[in-house]
């Protein structure tokens, strides 16, 4: 089966997935071995739960990229303990995830079925992770201290998209209303539901 051509919106959307994957990586590699449990800034989960639910996340790319069901919930939205996806070795847990997901991850699946509630495409999905993934680098550095330097051009690409469809139930917090002279950043994280 041939690939089809990549449009431009299909780059922009992996090359954006790729930026808040690296976003994360960095702020991981910031996590000092005593800071694993320390609570996030995505209450009730901790800094290893937050790592478990985004490797979850690249795990059902994964399946979602290869057309196989993803039966496992631990790590998904609302599980009670997260963390148990990457035990001791989050770190490499979620580089691992990143690597397997990516390597099957193209502009050709972005087509494949991904979840209704999303759009229904596995781009929708990816679409989705690229918020998810910049605002749950932003749970895990901000109690801790870091600057996560999330991506202006991220941000603003994917404001709007966090106005409406990560709005969905039972994806992220009330919307907070940001002052009126709020930055860019400071609105994309009060559409989440957080404040700086």
């Amino acid at each position: 089966m041939s690939q089809r051509q990549a449009t431009s919106a299909d780059e922009e959307t992996l090359a954006l997935y790729r930026q808040a994957q690296d976003t994360f990586d960095a702020v991981l590699d910031r996590v000092r071995p005593g800071q694993w449990d320390v609570p996030s800034a995505c209450p009730p989960w901790t800094v290893r739960d937050v790592t478990g639910h985004v490797v979850w996340g690249q795990e059902l790319v994964f399946h979602l990229a290869v057309g196989l069901p993803h039966d496992s919930r631990t790590g998904a939205p609302g599980s009670a303990n997260p963390g148990a996806a990457v035990d001791s070795q989050p770190v490499e847990r979620w580089r691992h995830a990143r690597s397997t997901a990516g390597q099957r991850l193209t502009a050709d699946t972005l087509d494949r079925p991904g979840p209704p509630r999303l759009g229904g495409r596995l781009g929708d999905f990816i679409s989705a992770l690229i918020v998810d993934t910049l605002a749950h680098a932003w749970d895990i550095a901000h109690p801790l201290g870091i600057d996560p330097d999330l991506p202006a051009g991220a941000i603003t690409r994917t404001l709007p998209f966090t106005r409406t469809v990560i709005r969905a139930p039972g994806m992220f917090g009330p919307a907070l209303t940001p002052s009126a002279d709020a930055d860019e950043q400071t609105r994309w994280l009060a559409a989440l539901g957080r404040h700086e």
